[in-house]
């Protein structure tokens, strides 16, 4: 229920749904612009209830506030990329690249949150916390407002930033409920670490950040991968596995509950040397996207509606970079523009004034990055790349290095680790080209 008052308006020319960072920059930049906006969440306290891996991508957000990277909450900015593909008798192989520019950094996702919902404030935009939408107003066939229990306030139009739990959307019928085939899950750890130890164990300096994605056996023959990003003074480390694979091993008994393979992630030999003296200080999971182009719903406007964020399927998961925040936030900025010049137009939000949303989204960065990586879903559900695939180049490189006598030739070693798996050389090779296409 709306927490109001005799003085509470009705009235609003936009309400947002969901304070996210889709929501909040939604808000924000209509506030800005002069709108009387209206955000509100079911949360308690903006970004309680937000929940991410750990890194965050700079470009698109400075795009809505300039200043982001000198006032906003930010832990470390990602110095150091690494990759690592693991086996099961403890051989790991490891890259490292090292940043040259600070494009992406890490952030507790609630205190980012609340920051850019506190910007929006400023601006002139009324927060809501605690606040469950219970339907979305129509009348005539043009969404008019929310209702919250008993309480019903009118917009000229609805932003839906609720996320991938499309709760109302589909009330309207407007979306399906989601597939296992188009969802990930995603399980995480927060430890607690002294900064000077994150700093001695992982070679970085008080603001520089380590991002580091994981393959191979982390997640038991699974579609999908493990990360560890680095934070002042905790580090964030999870599993996220597609989930209509997940259901399938869990079903034939491969796994009893996915929180083990976080535990596993945490006291594996190799990497808990890095972390050893940590405490579990935050649990949690999130459902997210897998396939954003196919969970994007057939239309991005509606009479009076727009739909933005996780929503609208904007993520972007190619394996080895996962784009949410920033993808989330531009779409905020992209309604808003287009807001306001629905508002200006006679008709005011009409479905073929706000259209310029959907056509700005399809013409931007983020829906052509969708389209150009689309194989590489596909090949993120396929359970031989993260089998047989990623365990060739561990034997590869265990015919190199751990020798007795003699030392094999590369290609030698090669074939034997084909051999390893029942794979000749050139099929290999044919089988990894058409995956490195797909990526």
């Amino acid at each position: 229920m709306i927490k109001s008052n005799t003085t509470f308006p009705t009235k609003f020319d936009a309400i947002v749904v969901g304070a996210g960072p889709a929501g909040a920059a939604s808000a924000y930049v209509l506030s800005k612009k002069g709108f009387k906006v209206l955000l509100v969440d079911r949360s308690r306290e903006a970004g309680s209830k937000e929940l991410y891996g750990g890194r965050i991508y700079l470009g698109p957000l400075k795009e809505v506030w300039p200043d982001l990277d000198k006032k906003a909450p930010i832990h470390r900015w990602i110095k150091k990329e690494r990759a690592s593909i693991m086996g099961k008798d403890g051989r790991i192989i490891t890259i490292e690249y090292n940043a040259g520019r600070r494009t992406s950094f890490t952030a507790y996702l609630p205190e980012l949150v609340r920051w850019m919902v506190s910007k929006a404030e400023e601006e002139g935009t009324i927060f809501v916390d605690e606040v469950v939408v219970d339907e979305l107003l129509t009348s005539d066939g043009k969404v008019v407002g929310i209702r919250s229990g008993p309480d019903e306030i009118r917009s000229d139009v609805v932003i839906d930033a609720e996320g991938v739990n499309r709760l109302l959307l589909e009330k309207l019928g407007l979306v399906s409920g989601p597939r296992p085939e188009e969802l990930a899950l995603g399980i995480k750890e927060v430890l607690k670490v002294r900064k000077n130890e994150i700093n001695a164990q992982f070679n970085v300096d008080d603001d520089e950040g380590v991002a580091w994605i994981l393959m191979g056996d982390i997640t038991l023959g699974i579609p999908g991968g493990g990360f560890i990003y680095t934070f002042n003074e905790t580090i964030s480390i999870g599993i996220v596995i597609h989930m209509a694979n997940a259901i399938r091993a869990a079903e034939a008994g491969a796994i009893n509950h996915s929180f083990e393979l976080v535990e596993n992630l945490r006291l594996h030999p190799y990497f808990n040397k890095l972390w050893k003296s940590s405490d579990v200080i935050e649990y949690g999971a999130h459902l997210t996207i897998e396939d954003g182009l196919s969970f994007m719903p057939k239309r991005l406007v509606y009479p009076g509606l727009l739909i933005v964020g996780d929503a609208a399927g904007l993520i972007l998961n190619t394996g080895y970079t996962v784009r949410g925040v920033d993808f989330a936030v531009y779409s905020g900025k992209l309604a808003a523009e287009a807001v306001e010049k629905a508002l200006s137009e006679k008709e005011g939000a009409t479905e073929e004034n706000l259209k310029v949303y959907e056509d700005m989204v399809r013409k931007s960065f983020m829906y052509n990055e969708l389209k150009r990586h689309r194989a590489s879903k596909e090949l993120m559900k396929d359970p031989e790349f993260f089998t047989k695939i990623s365990r060739i180049p561990l034997k590869f490189f265990s015919e190199l290095y751990e020798i007795d006598k003699e030392v094999p030739t590369a290609y030698e070693a090669f074939k034997n680790a084909c051999r390893s798996e029942d794979s000749g050389p050139l099929s290999l090779m044919f089988k990894l080209w058409g995956m490195v296409k797909k990526l």
